[in-house]
């Protein structure tokens, strides 16, 4: 069994690898487009209208998955702006909230 499991743990570094540039410049997206609702890091201080989720608090929700985090920025909403995310950045936003996760 264990020599099942050392080719896979060697596989998930390079996609972690991969991950973080993206995560950063997810960070970058969350900063212009986000911050101005949300909580985009664990120590950035609270927006003025603190009614929108953190993203910190959005990783850590046990049914936070990249599928369920694609479907929702892709869908309209009336409390959120309807921000036309290109498919790079929305890959990014994912990597990063992804990133957050403990």
């Amino acid at each position: 069994m264990l020599r099942y499991l050392v080719p896979l743990a060697l596989m998930a570094g390079p996609a972690a690898a991969q991950q973080q540039p993206m995560a950063g410049e997810g960070l970058r997206v969350a900063r212009q487009w986000c911050a101005a609702c949300h909580v985009i890091s664990r120590d950035m201080p609270p927006p003025a209208a603190d009614a929108a989720p953190s993203f910190p608090g959005i990783a850590d929700r046990a049914n936070t998955t990249e599928t369920g985090l694609r479907a929702f920025l892709q869908t309209p909403h009336a409390n959120m702006p309807n921000w036309q995310l290109s498919r790079a950045e929305l890959d990014a936003v994912v990597a990063y909230i992804l990133s957050l996760r403990r």
